[in-house]
């Protein structure tokens, strides 16, 4: 593993290799080269992607003792001598990233002596899981301050090849068991930790650090943040957002969590203000129910009316109607919806009536003696259904 190009110059874009083997492993081919500078996914970190001739290189992963550089193409037009190009923009992203996760690690562990249980590089965030289940604002930014401190002190990454005893001469983050040669990467002074992925050659090189966001994770926490050209892109991405939704409200900037902030709190005063105007209309469409009723028995059918709103109006109708009962019906695009229900001097089981009317409508519902609702198909029309419901509480 010493010998590998991109563990002996981290910074290799291009190389030359001998071409081992061809293969293909299900329908997908590949290449086995001598030597190699791209890396294959491994310790959080994805594969590196690129070019080997003219065919393009979609996934790189260790398999035993080999690297197989899977390829779009013809590999059959690789032998001998090859070249191949590593997709730098894509590499030297991720060793931004990995290299700032250790960074911001060490920091957890040497403010507040959190460690990091796991770590993800992703695509746009990068995050890890710390063994804590409550971390505050104050912490983070300390931390973050921390891990920048290190970033602008330009110190020097190293790697080391060390066997299992040697492990004892480095103040190492985390214990390490496995065996035969041991890779660490070092910042003097700060980190000492086994890791196979790439890093930068200095910590200048990852630029900044910028933590984004945390959520729990059951006992632990999770830590969102970016690295390097990523916290500028984060930068550009948010502040085309800020700048759109303060040209929308017409205000700066600066001012814009204020307004909206403003007109979160309007509109609730406007939807109180609304769900008070349609209860009172509830109340009146309740009372000329009522008036209307024949026998005790409030029966109206609606269209385009939801479940949650016949069930207001029933409940507001036999609020007025101790000695009555209450049956809407509703059409719904392709549902028939229905509630029924009883005054409080009414004996009669409301889920009598449901029982009988869903198998009608291959339908669904719930609810007790006293109020029952229910929905199917709109095999009939909802006066149709409403009479039915009527012959019901007329037996």
């Amino acid at each position: 593993m010493r010998e590998i190009f991109y563990y002996q110059d981290v910074m290799m874009r291009q190389f030359t290799a001998q071409v081992v083997r061809t293969a293909k492993e299900d329908t997908r081919p590949y290449v086995v080269l001598s030597n190699t500078a791209f890396y294959p996914t491994g310790g959080g970190q994805p594969h590196d992607t690129g070019m080997i001739e003219d065919l393009c290189v979609v996934d790189v992963e260790k398999v035993e003792d080999e690297i197989r550089h899977y390829v779009e193409g013809n590999i059959e037009a690789l032998e001998g001598e090859v070249t191949g190009h590593i997709n730098w923009e894509r590499r030297f992203d991720f060793m931004q990233q990995h290299c700032g996760q250790h960074i911001l690690t060490a920091a957890f562990v040497e403010l507040f002596d959190i460690p990091t249980v796991s770590f993800h590089l992703g695509t746009e965030l990068v995050t890890i899981d710390i063994a804590t289940a409550q971390i505050t604002d104050e912490q983070l930014g300390a931390v973050e301050k921390r891990a920048n401190e290190i970033v602008l002190e330009n110190r020097p990454v190293e790697t080391k090849w060390v066997s299992k005893e040697e492990l004892s001469n480095y103040p190492l983050r985390k214990d390490i068991s496995m065996d035969g040669d041991i890779r660490l990467v070092i910042i003097p002074q700060y980190d000492y930790n086994g890791c196979g992925g790439t890093h930068p050659t200095s910590t200048g090189q990852v630029s900044s650090i910028k933590i984004m966001g945390t959520e729990k994770m059951k006992k632990n926490t999770r830590v969102s943040f970016v690295c390097g050209n990523r916290v500028l892109q984060q930068l550009a991405m948010r502040k085309n957002v800020l700048s759109d939704v303060a040209r929308q409200l017409s205000v700066p900037e600066e001012s814009a969590a204020e307004a909206l902030r403003k007109i979160f709190n309007d509109t609730k005063a406007m939807e109180k203000a609304l769900e008070e105007a349609q209860n009172q209309l509830l109340e009146y469409e309740a009372k000329e129910l009522v008036a209307a009723s024949e026998a005790g028995i409030v029966a109206a059918s609606f269209e385009n009316r939801t479940v949650q709103a016949l069930q207001r109006l029933g409940r507001a109708v036999v609020s007025q109607l101790d000695g009555g009962i209450c049956l809407l019906a509703a059409e719904n695009e392709d549902k028939l919806q229905f509630i029924a229900a009883r005054g409080n001097q009414v004996d009669k089981s409301m889920k009598e009536i449901s029982g009988a009317l869903l198998p009608l409508i291959n339908g669904k519902g719930g609810g007790n003696d006293a109020f029952v609702q229910g929905g199917g198909e709109k095999c009939i029309s909802s006066v149709e259904l409403l009479k039915e419901m009527k012959k019901l509480v007329v037996k």
